[in-house]
This record gives C-alpha cells, structure tokens and sequence, in this order.
C-alpha cells in the first residue's frame, strides 16, 4: 500500500484548484449520508490519496460537495443506474462503475447489462495498481 501511495504522490498532476483530503469527521458525515460504513480500504484511500490527479479516471473524492467526484453524488447515481446498494462507487468509468464491497474487493458493474461483471481486484490499492496506475487515458 505504501509503495502505491507514494507512486501516485509522484505521478500527481498539478490543477488549478487542488482537491483536498478528508479528515474522519467527514467522512463519518459521509456515512451517516449514503446509509452505508464505508469499507475500511476505501476509507484509507480517501484519508490517504483522494486528493490526486492522474490520467484519465477520476476516483471518488470526498471533501468538496461542488466536485464531480463527490462519494454521496457518485453513490446517488450509480445506485439510481442499478449499482447495488451495499456496494460504494470507486470510480466511474463511462457507463460502468468500479465499485467496492464490505470485504473492500472491488468489482466492476457493468452500466450496458446492468449487473457485476466477472471483473474484480482483492483490494482498493490493487485497483489503484493494477487499472488507475494503468489507465493513463486521454
């Protein structure tokens, strides 16, 4: 997780206006929103690396309610779309979304069937590795 955290630190884009990281407080308010503990590897990511910036997926952040990234607006759409809801976006990927269960393994929900592809990773961090790291993009 370490390694992970300090590539993206590198590999972190410079914006305008950057994001910030959340705090506990917050994203215990987060929460008590969508209904629903956040997985613990989710919680991690957001308190640790929701503040960068690199290619061309955008993970879910947690601290500016005005952001396209925002977990409770992400949440909303993604469960409106037919995301189960004891699943947490990730990351929105066009139609499809990359989502987290309770265990904190990520699968892919595929927007065109409407259900959870066979697609999945052990952890956020190897989701991070192996598809945000990957996905350099546009």
């Amino acid at each position: 997780m370490e390694d992970v955290i300090e590539q993206l630190r590198e590999l972190n884009e410079p914006v305008p206006v950057p994001l910030e990281l959340p705090d506990e407080d917050l994203l215990v308010e987060i929460e008590e929103q969508l209904l629903i503990n956040l997985p613990f590897e989710l919680r991690e990511f957001l308190l640790k690396v929701s503040d960068v910036v690199y290619g061309s997926l955008e993970p879910v952040t947690a601290s500016d309610p005005q952001s396209h990234t925002y977990l409770p607006e992400v949440a909303a759409v993604a469960w409106d779309q037919g995301v189960p809801r004891d699943l947490v976006p990730l990351c929105q990927a066009g139609r499809d979304y990359y989502v987290v269960d309770i265990e904190g393994q990520v699968l892919l929900w595929s927007g065109d069937s409407g259900d959870l592809s066979d697609e999945s990773w052990d952890s956020v961090w190897h989701w991070v590795k192996d598809v945000w790291l990957e996905n350099r993009g546009a």
